[in-house]
């Protein structure tokens, strides 16, 4: 949903960032964010699925170039993205499945207004193959972690988890598909309990704030 002048005062603007198919971003956009609204998405891979998805969707979508780095930003054009960003009045920035690491001006310049969701229990199984770690490991219980983005690899302050049971059979495939699901549930939870004011960050964890 692109938002009109008139809407600015009463929602909160929410960009993501994403590199590929944007299940997640999809379910933002149509999930219970309270008075957030999802109003550009911005993607580093110019053939992304999502791309199709925020069209379809009636989002600001825009290609943006993160320079000539196969798995971070080049400073310059880290920059540009959050300058842009701060241009079009973002207060909160969600990660779904963007390809890069954050550590130079977006960081920042949003630093406690960033959230990523993972798919495992974090500390457990942080970085890539989350699920693969998983079963290789044994463990019974997995799921995922919304958190916020700090300067290491999905160590910052936890904001809520979502738990899921590792069955016997279960393969990368099967096990990644139902964290998926409560991926979709717990992404919009969490946006809804930052933008209503309920949650904060510390150095440590996510908590809620003194009513």
């Amino acid at each position: 949903m692109i938002l009109d002048k008139q809407d600015k005062d009463s929602v909160l603007r929410i960009a993501v960032l994403a590199s590929g198919r944007g299940s997640n971003f999809e379910a933002l956009c149509n999930g219970d964010t309270g008075n957030g609204r999802i109003s550009l998405l911005i993607t580093d891979n110019e053939k992304a699925d999502v791309l199709r998805k925020a069209s379809a969707l009636g989002v600001e979508a825009l290609y943006m170039s993160p320079g000539r780095y196969r798995t971070k930003f080049g400073e310059a054009e880290e920059r540009e993205w959050a300058q842009l960003m701060k241009d079009r009045g973002i207060e909160l920035i969600c990660l779904a499945g963007l390809m890069r690491i954050i550590k130079g001006p977006i960081l920042e310049e949003y630093q406690d207004r960033i959230m990523n969701i993972h798919p495992s229990l974090l500390p457990s199984f942080p970085g890539l193959h989350a699920q693969k770690q998983a079963l290789d490991y044994g463990v019974r219980i997995t799921g995922c972690t919304v958190h916020y983005v700090d300067a290491g690899v999905d160590s910052g302050p936890i904001v809520l988890q979502k738990a899921v049971h590792v069955k016997d059979d279960d393969t990368v495939e099967t096990l990644s598909g139902r964290i998926l699901q409560q991926e979709h549930i717990a992404y919009s939870e969490a946006v809804r309990l930052y933008c209503s004011g309920v949650i904060a960050s510390s150095e440590r964890y996510a908590y809620k704030r003194e009513q």
